[in-house]
């Protein structure tokens, strides 16, 4: 499993050019499924997302979890994170989850990070998706269950 985080002030996500949700101060994950995930993996991404130390404290430094600023969350499905371009031009999309097993890991990953965080807003599953943010910062984190970085 793979995830981008971004510390963001504000998210608002379009579907047919019609608002579909937002969210205000937080962080905006883009989440991707590989064939290979199960229920470690879905945790152990969300266990760092939910206590990623990323938000300044009173002293500037940055010392607080998205949880600890009670702050939002919007999870956007984004199975080309597990797109491959080492060989030729156009990415190669094979270790990414079929849609079936994608959409039921991240339905379930919604539901774990709710446990936690307040309030959680998503995309639409497969959905071609317009994403305005602002970035705050700018702090953006990878993160892949594999520990390959």
């Amino acid at each position: 499993m793979r995830a981008i985080i971004q510390r963001v002030k504000w998210v608002k996500l379009n579907i047919d050019s019609n608002l579909y949700s937002e969210i205000n101060n937080g962080l905006l994950v883009f989440l991707g499924v590989s064939e290979d995930d199960n229920i470690t993996d879905l945790n152990y991404i969300k266990n760092k997302i939910v206590g990623l130390r990323i938000f300044e404290d009173s002293n500037d430094k940055m010392n607080l979890s998205v949880k600890d600023v009670k702050g939002e969350v919007m999870v956007v499905s984004q199975f080309t994170l597990f797109g491959d371009a080492r060989k030729g031009n156009r990415p190669n999309f094979m270790r990414a989850a079929k849609q079936e097993k994608a959409e039921k890991i991240y339905n379930q990953f919604v539901e774990e990070i709710k446990k936690d965080i307040d309030i959680v807003k998503t995309g639409v599953f497969g959905a071609d998706m317009k994403i305005e943010l602002l970035n705050d910062g700018p702090v953006t984190i990878q993160l892949d269950s594999e520990k390959l970085y």
